[in-house]
């Protein structure tokens, strides 16, 4: 049993490890989105208005992914919780995720905008 268990929090490390991973890489992806929509618009032919819905929807995904990665630590520190108990003798080291990493922003959310029609 004991190897069941072993063998299930080695899978889960390897996949919370991917997932988080995926994360960063969307919004690596949405910043190189981001700053080629900018650098488009800086065309002197380009009015400077053009694809301003398209940046604030894009930084609304952005945010929205930076969510999710943060929800993704709340998960790995839950799973590194339930490893301690369950799969002690694990020798693997000990993820540390630091409070403020998880902890909801202090900063108060704006209001969202009110939405334009296209």
């Amino acid at each position: 049993m004991e190897n069941r268990i072993l063998a299930d929090a080695h899978n889960l490390k390897k996949l919370i490890r991917e997932a988080e991973a995926l994360a960063d890489e969307a919004i690596i992806a949405m910043a190189r989105l981001k700053q080629a929509m900018l650098s488009a618009r800086q065309n002197p032919s380009v009015e400077v208005h053009t694809g301003q819905r398209a940046l604030l929807r894009l930084t609304e995904a952005e945010s929205q992914a930076t969510a999710m990665s943060t929800n993704l630590l709340r998960v790995h520190d839950e799973l590194s919780k339930v490893a301690r108990v369950h799969a002690g003798g694990d020798s693997g080291g000990v993820t540390t995720i630091p409070a403020d990493a998880i902890a909801p922003a202090s900063a108060p959310v704006a209001a969202k905008p009110e939405r334009v029609q296209a």
